[in-house]
Order: structure tokens, then sequence, then C-alpha cells
């Protein structure tokens, strides 16, 4: 029986998407495993989520590195030690320099609450609620050296209430987010994503 794929997860937060990814992993037939868990912040719950559920947790202080090619040097020597091979950010608010991403190219995911390439960035439900627009939603994408612009994977839309708070529509998103991010996990792990340009293509 193939082994399962290692994941490693980078997050600053609360974890909810990693949650999701280690309930997923949690099943016999998911075909991944949260191999370690890495925060940039000492205090993120997902430190204490990954220990909870006996996965490694790992707080890498950036203030411990002179720069940002350093720290980034770092996170690939945890994750190498622990035989990742894809890399899921779960809300991780560091960017990552050129070199991880070279290194690392078609094996990092992201997920973005809208519908990319639209309201990259920060404070994407404010950007969709400012813009008025109908329909927004969850994207799963690769890492590239923009932000938020590489290849899509997934993506989910949710319809935008007129009466909807950032607060509300996030709420919306975030279970959108919660679905679609094990399933791309899946994909990946059972080989059936392919990069074409800027293009993922789903096989079957």
């Amino acid at each position: 029986m193939k082994e399962p794929l290692r994941v490693g997860v980078l997050a600053s937060g609360r974890g909810s998407n990693l949650q999701a990814i280690l309930d997923a992993s949690a099943r016999a037939d998911f075909p991944a495993r949260v191999a370690v868990v890495v925060s940039d912040r000492e205090g993120a719950r997902a430190l204490k989520i990954a220990a909870e559920r006996g996965v490694p947790a790992v707080f890498l202080n950036p203030k411990d590195f002179g720069d940002r090619e350093a720290y980034d040097a770092a996170i690939t020597k945890v994750l190498e030690a622990h035989q990742v091979g894809l890399v899921c950010l779960a809300g991780f608010m560091r960017i990552l320099g050129p070199a991880f991403v070279r290194a690392w190219r078609g094996r990092v995911m992201n997920i973005h609450p809208s519908l990319l390439p639209a309201f990259p960035g920060l404070n994407a439900q404010r950007q969709a609620l400012d813009h008025g627009v109908k329909i927004s939603g969850a994207t799963v994408h690769f890492v590239d050296e923009g932000v938020d612009t590489g290849p899509i994977i997934l993506q989910s839309s949710v319809p935008v209430q007129p009466d909807d708070s950032e607060e509300t529509l996030a709420a919306r998103i975030l279970a959108e987010e919660h679905r679609l991010y094990p399933q791309a996990v899946r994909l990946f792990a059972e080989g059936r994503l392919r990069i074409v340009g800027s293009r993922v293509i789903v096989g079957w």
C-alpha cells in the first residue's frame, strides 16, 4: 500500500483550515497526513491544535534570523526533516521569498477568500463588499512569486447577501475553504494535478 503524502502546514493564527485538513487526514481513505506544523507566532492556536493531535508543532521566531531568506531556509530545513512532499499555507501571514518558492515550486498551496484573480491580498471580503460584487468565494491555488497569483486549482462560489457584513461573508466563505482545501490536497496526493503554463489540469 502506498505511503500517505506527508504534508507540512505553515500557519500564523487560529488554524481552522489546518483543522479541516487534519480532520480529513484522520479518515482511513485519505491519501495524506500532516507531518509537521510551522508557525511564525508562538501563540498561534494552530500550534496548539497540532500538539493536541500529536503532530509536531514548531515555532520559528522571525527575529532569530537575519533576513527573509534565512528564515525561509529554516522553514525548509524543518520541512525536509519531516520528509514533507506538499506545503499548505493556512493563514500564514508572511510572504515567502523567491528562493523558497523556486525550491518548492508546484508543491506549495495556498487558500484565499475570494474568486481569484479578483481581490488578492489582505481584506478580500472587505474588497468584495466595497466593490458591490454579487458573488465571491474561495480559491485554492499553487504559490508563485506573486501575491495570490499562482495557478488556480479549485474554486467555490459564495453568494453575497445584501445585508452581509465582512464577518458574515467571511464565515460563509470559510465554510467553503474547509471543504475545498482537503479536496485539493487529495487531488495532489493522488497525482491528479498537472500545471500547464498558468493553468492547472485536474485529471480524473
